[in-house]
């Protein structure tokens, strides 16, 4: 299958689906927990749409050129949030679950790492790829070819802030 290109209006669009499809679900949650990078929008979006807290959680395992090699998981030493305590009925929020490996092992993670306790956690996503070891709760598009997704942000990976000034200067 080829690469899947989105553009930031199909981007916004997917987001207000999966909150439609959270909210049809009936289930009430009271945080909201982000995975950056590629949760951060869909998370900032979703508490704003819902009103829940939000709370960031950074992890990283792409690596190499275009960011496309997988490689170890790693965690922020700290969950970042502006609230006293973090609500029990979490909604957990990526971009994307590729090789579930990120949802998998983040879920144990907040259990065991953030000093409150957690009732329950679902998560939700955009895009669901077929080779997933882990089956979101919510998901937009489910991909049974696992394209490799190419987000409407990822061009800002490869410019830096001379080639932006550049770009704009050329447009004024």
């Amino acid at each position: 299958m080829p690469d899947l290109y989105v553009s930031w209006s199909d981007y916004h669009q997917k987001i207000e689906q999966l909150a439609i499809q959270i909210y049809q679900s009936g289930w009430e949650f009271n945080q909201i927990i982000c995975l950056a990078r590629g949760g951060l929008r869909v998370g900032d979006i979703l508490s704003r749409i819902y009103q829940q807290p939000l709370a960031i959680l950074a992890t990283s395992s792409y690596s190499g050129a275009g960011k496309q090699e997988r490689s170890n998981l790693i965690f922020s030493r700290h969950l970042t949030m502006t609230a006293e305590k973090l609500g029990s009925r979490v909604l957990l929020v990526d971009d994307l679950v590729d090789s579930g490996i990120t949802l998998q092992q983040t879920i144990p993670w907040l259990k065991q790492n953030t000093g409150f306790p957690i009732e329950e956690i679902r998560t939700a996503v955009l895009w669901y790829k077929a080779c997933s070891v882990i089956p979101p709760d919510y998901y937009v598009d489910y991909l049974p070819e696992n394209p490799w997704i190419h987000q409407p942000f990822e061009h800002y990976e490869q410019m830096n802030p001379a080639e932006l000034a550049a770009k704009v200067n050329q447009l004024c």
